[in-house]
């Protein structure tokens, strides 16, 4: 299953589910202006297991901005809600990929720390 999963979840295909410039529509919505934004946002896949695929979002610090100085361990819940990232498409979309028929569930896990330039949320859905 993970063949497969890591040949339909490419590059290009994760690109299209989550653009790069969605993160300046994130930061338009929350502050009015994308300039204000302290990190890009990237979706990752990173492994399947039998019933659940297991993605990322990595948050990218930008450049002479601080990562760490941001709030992003209260983003999972800023997440869930916000309609600019619309989780719920992204894991309709992700299930419609992987062969699914019903519309999968989805969490999304607690803010990780990996350096001062890189923030991960881990973001599963389960068949």
């Amino acid at each position: 299953m993970q063949e497969k999963m890591i040949r339909i979840f490419t590059e290009e295909t994760i690109a299209a589910l989550f653009p790069s410039d969605r993160a300046d529509a994130f930061f338009e919505a929350l502050f009015g202006g994308a300039e204000d934004g302290a990190y890009d946002i990237r979706l990752v896949f990173r492994n399947a297991e039998a019933e659940t695929l297991n993605f990322a979002f990595e948050l990218h610090q930008r450049p002479g901005k601080c990562l760490a100085c941001n709030l992003t361990y209260g983003l999972p819940q800023v997440f869930m809600r916000h309609p600019v990232i619309n989780l719920r498409g992204i894991a309709t979309e992700i299930g419609k990929l992987a062969g699914w028929e019903d519309n999968p569930s989805f969490r999304l896990g607690n803010t990780e720390e990996h350096s001062s330039k890189l923030h991960i949320i881990p973001f599963s859905i389960t068949r």
